[in-house]
């Protein structure tokens, strides 16, 4: 908890509603070694359904040697066929191969795809082996195979930071997004990858963002590293944010920047939020459950 004053706390508009989108089952679990099989993925995506959890990025599909953990990502979605109606999952795609293999899967089971684009450009040849102006020049085509199929989303890797680059610019962050716009892209995700923003550095970026993109649906993703991530995530909110995305217990990192530690813990988040007079539609009963599930099989524990 941010405070103990819960009054503070209370700085949303009674009603306002923030989405939470779950993103354990793939950024949570890229960077565990224990390599998971696709059955307790499905599970782990069932329960936090039940949970009321509306939004999942369940997978990846990137190259199997890169991120292992996640080479059965159209055994996993071929197992989401059940699930009930309204909800939304998403996977990452590394470039258009990677939308050629969202593309082979059954519908209904994936509704978005993911497209990640870093404002660092070391940490950007690090996680995708290309420059940003490279990986900017695929968008077109990414999109192009998607329109019809997938909505696709845009996120900003490093936005607020990078170990090996230092301090990222707006321009820098404002390049990624003028193009992802330009592809066709209406829903920005500005990712603290590093875990290195601050939260007036948040407020900022996002405003900033928001009024020069007012069309724009803006999303955070928070990571922990420096123990800011709570105190982001409610600047954000503050500041306008719509989405923010989160991990179950706590789970992530990013396995091409040594030292980030995980995602915001989805539990913790929550319980913020509802704290403030923002509304998730989460049960937190059911998300602990969850947590045991997963502790059970990681055999440790886990955070929130």
């Amino acid at each position: 908890m941010i405070t103990s004053n819960m009054q503070q706390n209370q700085l949303a508009t009674p009603g306002t509603r923030v989405m939470i989108r779950e993103v354990g089952p793939r950024d949570g679990l890229q960077n565990e070694k224990l390599i998971l099989p696709a059955q307790i993925k499905i599970e782990l995506i069932k329960r936090l359904v039940i949970a009321g959890i509306t939004a999942i990025e369940a997978t990846s599909f990137v190259s199997p040697r890169a991120v292992p953990q996640l080479s059965d990502a159209e055994a996993v979605l071929e197992g989401m066929h059940e699930l009930a109606s309204g909800v939304i999952l998403s996977a990452l795609v590394g470039n258009a191969a990677g939308v050629q293999r969202a593309l082979g899967v059954r519908q209904p089971a994936l509704q978005e795809i993911v497209v990640v684009v870093s404002a660092s450009e070391a940490h950007n040849q690090a996680n995708l082996k290309r420059s940003v102006a490279e990986s900017l020049s695929g968008l077109d085509e990414i999109c192009r195979l998607a329109a019809g199929r997938f909505k696709v989303r845009g996120a900003v890797a490093t936005a607020f930071g990078c170990p090996s680059q230092g301090w990222i610019s707006s321009g820098d962050v404002f390049r990624v997004i003028d193009s992802m716009m330009e592809a066709g892209i209406e829903e920005i995700t500005l990712a603290d990858t590093a875990g290195m923003g601050k939260p007036e550095q948040v407020k900022q970026l996002v405003g900033e963002v928001r009024e020069r993109y007012p069309g724009v649906t803006l999303a955070l993703h928070l990571h922990d590293t420096r123990g800011r991530g709570l105190e982001n995530a409610r600047a954000g909110v503050i500041a306008g944010v719509a989405v923010v995305e989160s991990s179950v217990g706590g789970l992530g990192g990013c396995p091409f920047l040594p030292g980030a530690v995980g995602n915001v813990s989805t539990g913790k988040l929550v319980g913020m939020l509802h704290e403030m007079g923002v509304e998730t539609g989460i049960d937190l009963q059911r998300l602990s459950q969850c947590v045991w599930f997963l502790e059970e099989i990681l055999v440790r524990r886990l955070d929130g």
